[in-house]
């Protein structure tokens, strides 16, 4: 399977593409600030046809390129209904103390074809591999994560609730710590070690690296 990662814009969110191989259709996970232009590069460069956005949950440095990008291809973007309201409203997904002055230049709007994730463990099929979402509320009450059948060693994409130093944070609107401590024992009772994570932030690791057992 390709995978292709670049930490990009002011917050160095992690944007992945997923495939199974070049010239294969792709997934793009979390498009954040800045992050077009290492998209459609990435895509040019390995010749790729992208055929959905999937969104792990809806703070605005994961899904700030989403409207471009989903218009450029002409694809949708895929988020859990709890969090799909911070699209067009995404001061309203972040803790008063963030400077709103970071929010200069983002769309404030959704996507024009907006698509919501089926419930807890819900499959969905793309030409590029299966994607089973994974409901893991905690860093925002619609946080997600993406897990892909490689064909090799199991593929999670885990937003901001694991990281590779270990849990996200939980202290935003809609945060809840009980609710993240919940959803990592689920992830840690569903997922082998040698499991992938492509993190929100920070380095790619393995399950067994981020300390949650």
């Amino acid at each position: 399977m390709l995978v292709l990662s670049a930490a990009t814009g002011k917050f160095g969110t992690n944007v992945h593409i997923v495939a199974a191989g070049p010239g294969h259709p792709c997934l793009v996970v979390d498009p954040g600030h800045d992050s077009r232009e290492a998209v459609l590069e990435a895509v040019r460069a390995h010749r790729l046809e992208p055929e959905a956005i999937l969104i792990t949950h809806g703070h605005m440095d994961h899904t700030w390129d989403a409207v471009p990008l989903a218009r450029h291809y002409g694809v949708p973007a895929w988020i859990h209904p709890a969090d799909r309201y911070q699209l067009g409203a995404p001061a309203k997904g972040l803790p008063d103390s963030f400077p709103r002055e970071l929010l200069v230049g983002h769309p404030d709007q959704e996507p024009d074809e907006v698509r919501e994730l089926p419930e807890q463990g819900g499959e969905l099929t793309f030409s590029a591999g299966t994607v089973t979402v994974l409901h893991t509320p905690g860093h925002t009450s619609g946080s997600v994560m993406f897990r892909f059948d490689s064909g090799d060693a199991p593929l999670l994409a885990t937003g901001d609730t694991l990281l590779a130093d270990g849990p996200g944070r939980a202290d935003a609107p809609t945060a809840s710590p009980a609710g993240m401590a919940a959803s990592l024992r689920m992830v840690g009772g569903l997922c082998p070690d040698d499991t992938r994570l492509l993190t929100g932030h920070g380095p790619t690791t393995h399950l067994s690296q981020t300390g949650i057992r």
